[in-house]
Parts: structure tokens; C-alpha cells; sequence
């Protein structure tokens, strides 16, 4: 999850980042993992390295970047692993609610090794985060909604389960059109249900511009954005009858009510 209150979050991220030779660390050639010893066992970190080597040229396909790049030994990723939940919250700044996060700025990844579903939801999530805006670039601006939509998409149960929550949503006269969502946030103290709300919408809707609207256009999508396209004015482009965001929530709720 990318909490948007950016200052704060370098705050947080800063300490373990400026104080990594105090951690235990393992290298591969995209990854930098940093770990507390003899807390976070050694045989679970080689398999986040592993699992961190997959995952990312996997997430890199998915996004449409058809030719895989490594990093580079000097522009790794860094994941950090606290040693609990206790820890990663009070030393790592983050909310109750939160199991990973991912800075951008630093392109890091923070977890804690009990966390549940770290290899199947956690791990993908916080890299499509990282890989996205790798490929965007460091200036391009996109909705927090399609920002966690992507990452949820990398996610290897996909999130299929988030339609039947909006179309909940829907009947209870929940439901959080796109063009609030377009501008919505979240912070350390949202309440859970607002929070698993967003996060359900934003991986439904996400999931249906990439498998309703079709894979090809939403690549084309990404490339629009990164070419600095306005977000808006990319849907119009790619998406010719959709030519704003309450057109894409037109659709996607046509969509969701026919299911």
C-alpha cells in the first residue's frame, strides 16, 4: 500500500534506510534485502530474494513492458523486513491496518515476515508500485486508485473477489464513484472500512479496464501516461468511447451489474 502523506512517509522510511549497515543484508542482482537478525530467518529471506527475482519480471510483463531490464547493480530495490508487526509499525512508521509499503522516492519495500499472504499479495503489490512508476518516471501523475489497482492486479489471486465487494457496495448505496475516487486518499488513521473499500474498488476497476477493455489498450494506456499524457486525456485516447473518468465508471458499473 503507498500511504500519500510523502513527507511523513520520509521520515519513517529514512531511519532504517540511512542506518541499513545496522541490519543484516542479502543482495541479488535487482534486490538489496535488509533483515533483522536473528529475528527473520535466513531461509525465509532467500526465498523473499528468489521470490523478488520472479516476481519482478512477471510484474514487468503485466504492465506491458515486453523487454525486461534489470536495475542495475547500483539502482537495486531495497526491502525491508522487521522483524514483526509490533516492530514494523512503531519503527517503521506505518499503520495498523498496513502489512507492506513501498516509497517510491527510494524504491523500497518495508514488511514483516509474519504478514499474511506476503508471497501471493504483499511482495507483487509493493513491486507493481515500484515498477509502474519506474516506468512512468518520477514526474508522471497518476489517480491512487489506478496506482493500487495496478499494484492489486500483480497480486497472484487477482483480486477477483473485489467485484462481488463493489457490487455490495452498489446495493448499499456505498459505492464511491470514480470521480470522488479520482481524488481520494489515504492516511494512517482511515478507518478499515473506508480502506478496504478503496482498495476493493480500485482493484475492480483496474481489472476491468485490463480484462473487460482488453490487455493491448491498457498498455497503450500506461504508454500514453508515461509520455505524459494527462490521465484523462489518455482515456480519451485509447479508450474512444470513454472520454473521462464518469464514462469509465459508466461502464464499469454497466459491467458490474450484469455479472
Amino acid at each position: 500500500m503507498i500511504l500519500r502523506l510523502m513527507l511523513l512517509m520520509v521520515s519513517f522510511f529514512e531511519a532504517p534506510l540511512l542506518h541499513a549497515k545496522d541490519w543484516e543484508q542479502r543482495g541479488s542482482s535487482n534486490f538489496i534485502v535488509y533483515y533483522r537478525s536473528p529475528q527473520v530467518p535466513e531461509d525465509f529471506v532467500q526465498t523473499v530474494v528468489d521470490q523478488a527475482e520472479d516476481d519482478l519480471k512477471r510484474v514487468s510483463d503485466n504492465i506491458g513492458i515486453t523487454r525486461y531490464q534489470r536495475w542495475g547493480w547500483d539502482k537495486r530495490a531495497s526491502i525491508f523486513i522487521y522483524r514483526d508487526q509490533e516492530d514494523y509499525v512503531k519503527n517503521g512508521g506505518q499503520a495498523q491496518w498496513s502489512h507492506g509499503a513501498a516509497l517510491l522516492a527510494f524504491k523500497a519495500i518495508s514488511t514483516y515476515p509474519s504478514a499474511s499472504g506476503f508471497f501471493d499479495t504483499i511482495l507483487p503489490h509493493e513491486l507493481g508500485h515500484i515498477v509502474l512508476h519506474e516506468y512512468l518516471g518520477p514526474t508522471v501523475y497518476v489517480p491512487l486508485w489506478f496506482d493500487e489497482g495496478v499494484a492489486m492486479y500483480q497480486e497472484k489471486a487477482k483480486q477477483w473477489g473485489a467485484h462481488q465487494v463493489v457490487k455490495k457496495a452498489l446495493e448499499n448505496g456505498e459505492f464511491i464513484p470514480l470521480t470522488q475516487l479520482m481524488d481520494m486518499r489515504l492516511y494512517k488513521n482511515s478507518k478499515p472500512e473506508s480502506v478496504r473499500l478503496f482498495y476493493a474498488e480500485a482493484a475492480s476497476a483496474v481489472n476491468f479496464m485490463v480484462t473487460q477493455l482488453g490487455e493491448s489498450n491498457f498498455y497503450r494506456f500506461c504508454n500514453e501516461l508515461k509520455n505524459r499524457t494527462r490521465f484523462e486525456d489518455a482515456l480519451a485516447k485509447i479508450y474512444i468511447r470513454l472520454s473521462n473518468a464518469k464514462d469509465l465508471n459508466k461502464a464499469w458499473v454497466r459491467f458490474l451489474e450484469d455479472q
